[in-house]
């Protein structure tokens, strides 16, 4: 098995790939486009989103990749910023020679593709945001943990944002992490039973990192095309979070919010995300 990993200086970052970079023309080998699958958490890998991403390898290189700290990538835990996982987009498509990707981010994928783009805004050529948010909002997630999962749901969610530990997280892992997924598909939360799973990642950025973020400002400055997804029962980024995205973000964004989803509409409702996401992707 040949594993594929980038040096960067302060940390190597596993990637893999479906779909070729190169195909057949009449006269010559033709690019085709990336599309860059960037994993939320922090904290697990880019498992969690195989192999859904697979399917469009018809049009695009995917390239699924794992954050610093996260599955088989380092990085010291003083290197665990938005900031630097930003720029380790910015540096991963420059060490490859990977020209204005299209860059999707789930959950804390989301946040780090967002800031990737405001701080690299000649990088991604366009952006597809699903389940994350600009800004936490406890508030609405107490209330949607208290409406799928009643109050014991709600205050482990309060418990553990509030003052991230490790104990807490296995808390919140057993109580609220079920009530992500909304698919009626038993296999749609199985992808957390393969990951790769770094729980000292995730307390670090809620604790550090998440807590206090607001980027609602800095993603105003998104100059490329934005596809916003959001379900309309996730638990951890509620649909005002994505409403607040694309409203940042202004004319270049685009909100699609999936009725009877959750945290992933990619997992809940696989068909209207692929339909969705294809539209866009295609549009000039």
């Amino acid at each position: 098995m040949v594993r594929v990993y980038i040096q960067l200086d302060t940390a190597r970052l596993f990637f893999d790939t479906v779909g070729a970079q190169l195909e057949p023309g009449p006269d010559n080998m033709q690019e085709r486009p990336t599309l860059l699958v960037l994993h939320g958490g922090p904290g697990f890998d880019h498992s969690t989103l195989r192999p859904y991403f697979d399917r469009f390898a018809d049009d695009f290189q995917v390239i699924y990749l794992d954050h610093r700290g996260s599955g088989r990538s380092t990085g010291d835990p003083d290197t665990w910023k938005l900031d630097q996982w930003a720029d380790d987009i910015a540096a991963f498509c420059e060490v490859l020679n990977i020209s204005h990707p299209v860059v999707f981010g789930q959950s804390f994928g989301g946040m780090v593709a967002m800031h990737y783009a405001a701080r690299h805004p000649q990088g991604p050529s366009k952006l597809i945001l699903s389940s994350t948010c600009a800004q936490f909002r406890l508030d609405e997630t107490k209330k949607m943990m208290r409406r799928l999962g009643g109050d014991v749901a709600a205050e482990m969610a309060d418990d553990f944002f509030s003052n991230p530990s490790r104990e807490r997280f296995d808390q919140y892992a057993q109580v609220c992490l079920p009530l992500y997924s909304q698919s009626e598909n038993p296999d749609a939360a199985g992808f957390r039973n393969r990951a790769i799973q770094r729980p000292e990642v995730a307390v670090h950025f809620f604790g550090q990192e998440m807590k206090d973020m607001d980027m609602r400002g800095e993603v105003a400055g998104i100059t490329c095309p934005t596809l916003v997804l959001g379900g309309a029962l996730d638990p951890v980024t509620p649909p005002v979070c994505s409403e607040e995205i694309a409203r940042a973000v202004g004319d270049n964004a685009t909100l699609e919010m999936f009725d009877g989803c959750g945290h992933g509409v990619h997992r809940d409702d696989p068909d209207g995300a692929e339909r969705v996401m294809r539209a866009f992707l295609l549009a000039a």
